[in-house]
């Protein structure tokens, strides 16, 4: 299809400047035509190259794209506007967003000579994960994760484009049923998708691994393979470890990318939540050999990788919410102040019946105190004394925890309001399941006055599993 000139009209359209002229499709800003009010936000159009030379995953593509977009809802995704007709002229009018590319961070890198910090580098990786998550839970899995597809808006948070590969769990797989080979861009395919699997949310965290290590250390882990050959080897190889290009890493960044990378889903983190948590803390994260070697993995291990790749049958992935479900966060809010031992205990005992009916969720201990506790002449070394005590509590207390394989953080919030805190630490992170005790006190005037717990019940964004305390029984029928 030809280029669409300014000022042109289509459907009531009107075509301003072309900003992005790729291999698959051109992208215009427009405005609406005849003095039609605007949505309240820039709208950008999307119309596929459809010449001689170009394949069906083209038009297929976009197919796919127009049915996902129009269903993705959050922050996260652009706001569908309109769909042109795919007899006619197709194409796709959207929120355009003025954001910076992922690409920005490894061109500024390539520019100046100096990578992006680990601060830097988990920041981003944060907000690519978590928008992620956000897409997983609309059981969509994206496909072709890469960074001209990841945009950072100037509040850190980061907005997904192209859907013309993805995966939607409740759609027919219209790129499956037409092509019969590897669907992905090839630097960042999972090695599950070059064997055809599509719909496993871990694919994408695994594009993550990849747009990570290439912010690290300006290489990219697997090259760009070109042939299937090429990109089979990562069914069983690992790439360079990081701090082989770039010593200074530390070990904590290392361990969550190469973690990414596994070649088997299964040994990456079970969801894009997971990993953001991961990058939230890297003080916590528990360092392994993988993420201090600088030696590469040896051709033993490589090997046996690959004979047991051969014989290996892949599944059809199950519903992307089925997946993430399984492997929930779960905060329990620890109290610290007037608790008794029998309501520590009862808080314990429900944390370990969460932990033991979903053996992939992983544990996020947050307890909540006041401003007035970190004052003092010296406010910095204040603050960290009561934080490092209020967290030394908080480990204590999850000794009695049957860990197993599951993983745990802990949290001191420092907050006037502990419902507030209690319920953005659970926006924030992607919460699942929170767990807290029942108030016992003030029973009269709950009616009037809602308790901690119960405010946090009736505005949690998640599952809330209220943890009956022990009630003083003898005293509910005393005259006030």
């Amino acid at each position: 299809m030809k280029l669409l000139e300014p000022g042109e009209t289509l459907d009531g359209f009107v075509i301003e400047d072309c900003v992005h002229s790729g291999g698959m499709a051109h992208i215009y800003k427009v405005k609406y035509a005849n003095g039609v009010a605007d949505p309240g936000f820039p709208m950008a159009m999307k119309v596929p190259r459809m010449t001689a030379g170009d394949g069906a995953e083209n038009i297929v593509g976009f197919e796919v794209e127009q049915e996902i977009l129009q269903v993705l809802t959050g922050p996260h995704m652009p706001r569908f506007v309109a769909a042109g007709d795919l007899t006619r002229v197709p194409y796709l009018v959207m929120e355009y967003v003025v954001a910076k590319p992922l690409d920005h961070w490894l061109e500024q890198a390539k520019e100046t000579g100096e990578r992006p910090s680990p601060e830097t580098i988990a920041k981003l990786g944060v907000a690519v994960a978590k928008a992620t998550h956000s897409l997983h839970r609309q059981n969509v899995v994206h496909q072709d994760m890469k960074p001209a597809n990841v945009l950072i808006r100037e509040d850190g948070s980061a907005l997904l484009l192209d859907f013309g590969l993805s995966y939607h769990g409740h759609f027919p797989d219209l790129l499956a049923e037409e092509l019969r080979k590897a669907i992905g861009s090839p630097v960042w395919m999972a090695p599950e998708q070059v064997v055809g699997v599509r719909g496993d949310p871990r694919s994408d965290i695994f594009a993550i691994g990849v747009m990570l290590y290439e912010l690290a250390t300006g290489e990219l882990p697997f090259g760009a393979p070109s042939t299937t050959g090429g990109l089979r080897q990562r069914l069983w190889m690992d790439p360079p470890p990081p701090r082989r290009y770039r010593p200074d890493l530390p070990p904590w960044l290392q361990e969550v990318i190469l973690r990414c990378l596994a070649p088997e889903a299964a040994q990456r983190y079970p969801s894009a939540a997971h990993l953001a948590v991961e990058l939230s803390n890297p003080e916590q994260i528990k360092v392994t050999a993988r993420g201090t070697q600088t030696e590469g993995t040896s051709f033993r291990v490589h090997f046996k990788r690959w004979i047991k790749a051969a014989g290996m049958s892949y599944k059809p992935s199950p519903l992307p919410t089925e997946q993430i479900d399984q492997v929930p966060i779960v905060m329990v809010a620890v109290p610290n102040k007037d608790v008794t031992d029998a309501t520590l205990y009862s808080l314990r005992v429900a944390v370990n019946r969460s932990l033991g009916t979903r053996p992939g969720a992983r544990l996020a201990c947050v307890t909540v105190i006041s401003s007035s506790e970190t004052s003092s002449t010296d406010k910095e070394k204040s603050e960290s004394r009561v934080h490092s005590r209020y967290l030394e509590m908080l480990k204590q207390w999850a000794q009695g925890i049957e860990m197993g394989s599951h993983q745990a953080s802990f949290h001191v919030i420092e907050s006037g309001d502990p419902a507030d805190a209690l319920l953005a630490y659970a926006r924030g992170n992607c919460v699942n399941v929170m767990v807290l005790g029942a108030a016992t006190h003030g029973l009269k005037l709950q009616p009037f006055i809602p308790t901690i717990p119960i405010k946090v019940a009736m505005e949690a964004p998640c599952t809330v599993i209220l943890v009956k305390q022990e009630l003083p029984f003898a005293q509910l029928g005393a005259p006030e």
